[in-house]
């Protein structure tokens, strides 16, 4: 952890709370019904860590039968329904949490997700009442990652400068979004992302989030 962090940030899908397994099957799965031939790792590839107003431009741009806000009502659902079958967070987040709790080091979400889909993941799995107030989404900006915005605005609300700030990210779009931010971040690659797409974040790549503390370089 380098020594002038004075937050961090979590992105929550599959940093947080384990989703990204599922979604992108889910995605995939909704995309064949309407004409697009997708499978689960091109939707990881194309859409990991971005926000859901573009997943849904892009879906009604390959349709091949026309595709209404209903698509991403039902696709809210489904991963709702899919994760609330079996809520888990990542290895090592309630671990990393109480650690960030006694040093004390604030902490905060901010996710391409909807305010919706946020609360019902962290709802879930236990973790609200530890971000609440402090929770950000992509609803709250003009743009989603990879556009700096929401770590920017996350930044603001926090009071804490974005060279202060540290963001742990499992995307290539939320890793140029914090580099765009000018904040120092961490690739996390415990879920299904692979390293080498997190090869550009600041302060390498980590495959355990208890390893945060030990190898950010200062």
């Amino acid at each position: 952890m380098p020594r002038d962090t004075r937050l961090v940030i979590f992105d929550c899908d599959g940093v947080l709370v384990d989703t990204e397994r599922t979604g992108p099957a889910i995605v995939a799965e909704m995309a064949r019904e309407v004409g697009w031939p997708l499978t689960p790792a091109l939707v990881r590839q194309r859409f990991l860590g971005r926000p859901e107003s573009y997943l849904y431009e892009q879906v009604r741009a390959h349709a091949t039968v026309p595709v209404g806000p209903e698509w991403l009502r039902d696709y809210r659902g489904r991963v709702r329904d899919a994760f609330a079958a079996r809520p888990l967070t990542m290895p090592g987040v309630v671990e990393l949490l109480d650690l960030l709790d006694r040093r004390p080091l604030p902490y905060c979400v901010a996710s391409s997700g909807s305010h919706e889909r946020i609360a019902h993941s962290l709802t879930a799995t236990g973790l609200m009442e530890r971000f609440a107030g402090r929770v950000f989404s992509a609803d709250d900006v003009p743009l989603g990652k990879p556009a700096p915005d929401l770590f920017l605005h996350a930044a603001r609300s926090q009071g804490c400068p974005p060279g202060n700030c540290l963001v742990v990210e499992d995307s290539p779009a939320g890793v140029d979004a914090a580099l765009a931010a000018g904040m120092p971040v961490v690739g996390y690659s415990g879920g299904p992302t692979e390293p080498e797409v997190l090869a550009h974040a600041t302060h390498g790549v980590i495959e355990d989030l208890a390893h945060l503390f030990r190898t950010t370089p200062d």
